[in-house]
């Protein structure tokens, strides 16, 4: 196992944002940070990178047009870029900075994919306003091929490198959220340059299942970055009002160290490109950097 060659990304904004008392609301979620507390944003970069991130992630997976809309607010991409900028600026570091670019009508929701001819310029939208402040392009939380695809099209051709992060089932191993296998979405991905391809916001034994997979696929960067939830239901909503919708319920057995033994699974499996997602935060992105470093 070379860990000397694995690129580690940072974790989730979310957590970290309410444990220093932002405001997460089921509007815009971790967005709204960059309206009520942008220092704080940027703070949790820099410990990210500390911790020993080598790829920092813009605060964009809440910035949805159609979200923001709801609550008034203008796109707020550009500040999420700048933040991260400023944040690489003052690490003196060389940290790369990866574009988030989010489902566009909800997480997790295979159901509520929306056509291709809808979100493909989305997608292109979005990506084109986070170019100048990024070095690469990361279509996270991908739950069904189509919605891989559409996302992939979009943003393929603007002159950075693309990855594209999927999210699995709770239950099925090597299968996407809307029950396809992870091996058809690679095939379907086959005919974009897709630089990498990672299974993210997923259990972290998912992830574990789908290395093979992911490693058997002709694709430079293959990886994961977990969640900490203990499940997504399957008509879950942020917004929604069933009792089951709203924020998620995050486990209590996740530490940082148990988390960063996933981590070094992955690695183990294939994986050259680790971090965190929702739940997770500096301290597990620091006990994996030290696993690396031992």
């Amino acid at each position: 196992m070379n860990t000397n060659a694995v690129t580690l990304l940072d974790s989730g904004m979310g957590k970290t944002l309410g444990l220093k008392g932002v405001e997460i609301p089921e509007t815009i979620w971790s967005a709204n940070a960059l309206l009520v507390a942008p220092d704080v944003v940027k703070e949790i970069h820099r410990e990210n990178i500390e911790a020993g991130a080598q790829v920092i992630t813009t605060n964009s997976y809440g910035v949805i047009l159609a979200d923001l809309a709801k609550i008034g607010i203008e796109n707020q991409n550009e500040l999420a870029g700048k933040l991260a900028v400023e944040a690489v600026r003052e690490s003196g570091r060389q940290i790369e900075i990866a574009a988030s670019l989010p489902p566009q009508n909800g997480s997790f929701r295979p159901d509520l994919v929306l056509d291709r001819a809808v979100i493909e310029p989305l997608y292109r939208r979005q990506a084109e306003l986070l170019q100048p402040y990024v070095d690469l392009f990361l279509c996270e939380t991908m739950s069904c091929i189509a919605e891989a695809v559409a996302a992939a099209a979009g943003v393929t051709g603007l002159g950075k490198p693309v990855y594209i992060g999927l999210t699995l089932h709770d239950e099925k191993p090597a299968t996407l959220r809307s029950g396809e296998p992870l091996k058809s979405a690679l095939e379907a991905l086959a005919s974009f340059d897709v630089t990498g391809v990672l299974g993210n916001c997923s259990l972290p034994e998912r992830i574990s299942d789908a290395m093979p997979v992911l490693a058997a696929a002709d694709i430079d960067f293959i990886g994961g970055y977990a969640n900490a939830f203990t499940r997504v239901p399957e008509d879950w909503l942020l917004g929604g009002g069933k009792e089951s919708d709203g924020l998620l319920v995050l486990r209590d057995d996740l530490s940082p160290k148990f988390y960063s033994e996933f981590a070094i699974d992955w690695i183990a499996k294939g994986a050259n490109i680790v971090g965190g997602c929702c739940g997770t935060t500096a301290e597990h992105i620091l006990a994996i950097s030290q696993k690396l470093r031992a």
